[in-house]
């Protein structure tokens, strides 16, 4: 039985009435590392790896739901919504969201599941909460857009949850536009779609199977060199905000002999909106082989300059360069640890897939998952004949 079948007994075996299902994706981002809190650009896009609810309403204020991969449930009031800290909360602190900007919804029965890889940083949890809220839309009638319903998924998990991520995750997982990256401006939440023609190419995402304890901190002090970057700099030029308004030539001028790691951590940021410029382009004039090279440079920077890597993800990305028929790759998130992002002809997969795990094992004594993405739209309501 599928996936989706298997929600749809659970749903009736427990609920009996018929659900809306939906479909909410996980998110990759092709280029544009650790520039959203720097008030950059990221280019990230919806994949085919998501998560789908069977959501209904129920007749009182109560609310069940179900995590069918757990076996667990929860069960409460929309009298009673407490953080409990497991993984209701990310339910919850939607719901929690609704009520406080006045929305008039009532119970829910939930059923969900999910083909999104754990622990690979492909953003489950905005994809969940962005599944209850747009459900929670359609069933009540709501008429909120998009781009209302995914601030109301970050305020939950910012405030509910209590993870202060940033935008771009949720915005990803809703606004995915199938065979298109996103250009998205964290400084203005202004966005454009650029085309991603990817006849032949798929995009392969390499889990290092790591995940070190230096994450949470070191990417509290890379903010506060960016920072610290930003206020020297303010002293010749008042007008700078962020690290978006500042160019290489006023790094070189006031930075580089003087503050040589802070110079580093905030050239890495100049040159990856620039990088991310450079290859929307690219992508535009559907030049696939010059975005790969940005990759590359993406790597290097983010191993180099803002030091971010770690030995298995650079091996990760070395293997890679070697193989024929790929295009570029690159660590993907906040570093130490996760996924690199690989773009691979799809005649070269299969010997790409078998030189990757082969020669990792042999580098670093692991094992890696290889995970095979498409590009697909956003949060939507799923038709009940789709087989997942």
């Amino acid at each position: 039985m599928n996936l989706l079948s298997q929600l749809a007994t659970s749903f009736q075996h427990l609920f009996g009435a018929d659900p809306l299902l939906i479909c909410s994706p996980g998110r990759v981002n092709l280029i544009g590392e650790h520039t959203d809190y720097n008030e950059g650009f990221v280019l990230p896009a919806a994949i085919d790896k998501a998560i789908y609810l069977e959501v209904g309403r129920r007749s009182d204020d109560n609310i069940h739901f179900v995590a069918h991969d757990l076996s667990r449930t929860h069960q409460g009031s929309l009298s009673d919504l407490m953080p409990t800290h497991t993984w209701a909360d990310y339910l919850l602190g939607v719901i929690a969201q609704f009520r406080l900007a006045g929305h008039k919804i009532g119970g829910i029965n939930c059923v969900f599941s999910g083909t999104i890889p754990m622990g690979a940083g492909l953003s489950s949890s905005a994809a969940l909460e962005n599944g209850v809220g747009f459900a929670l839309n359609e069933l009540f009638g709501l008429g909120l857009d998009r781009i209302t319903l995914l601030k109301l998924s970050q305020r939950a998990e910012n405030e509910f949850v209590g993870a202060k991520v940033g935008i771009m995750d949720m915005f990803a997982s809703m606004m995915g536009k199938a065979d298109h990256v996103i250009k998205l401006d964290c400084r203005s939440l202004e966005y454009t779609y650029a085309p991603l023609r990817m006849e032949g190419i798929s995009v392969v995402l390499c889990d290092s199977r790591v995940k070190h304890s230096l994450v949470t901190s070191e990417y509290n002090t890379r903010r506060a060199e960016c920072e610290a970057g930003v206020r020297f700099l303010q002293t010749y030029y008042p007008e700078i905000k962020s690290l978006r308004d500042v160019t290489m030539a006023m790094l070189d001028q006031h930075l580089r002999d003087t503050e040589p790691l802070i110079y580093r951590r905030c050239a890495y940021v100049v040159q990856e909106n620039q990088r991310l410029l450079d290859g929307v382009a690219a992508l535009e004039e559907n030049d696939i082989a010059t975005f790969g090279q940005l990759m590359y440079g993406s790597h290097e920077g983010l191993s180099k300059w803002y030091e971010v890597s770690c030995p298995e993800l650079d091996i990760l990305v070395d293997i890679a360069r070697q193989q024929p028929g790929v295009y570029g790759a690159r660590m993907m998130g906040g570093g130490f640890g996760g996924c690199t992002i690989n773009l691979v002809r799809e005649e070269s997969l299969e010997a790409f897939t078998d030189q990757i795990m082969k020669q990792y094992k042999a580098r670093t004594g692991k094992d890696t998952y290889i995970h095979v993405c498409k590009i697909q739209d956003g949060t939507h309501v799923v038709d009940e004949s789709v087989t997942v």
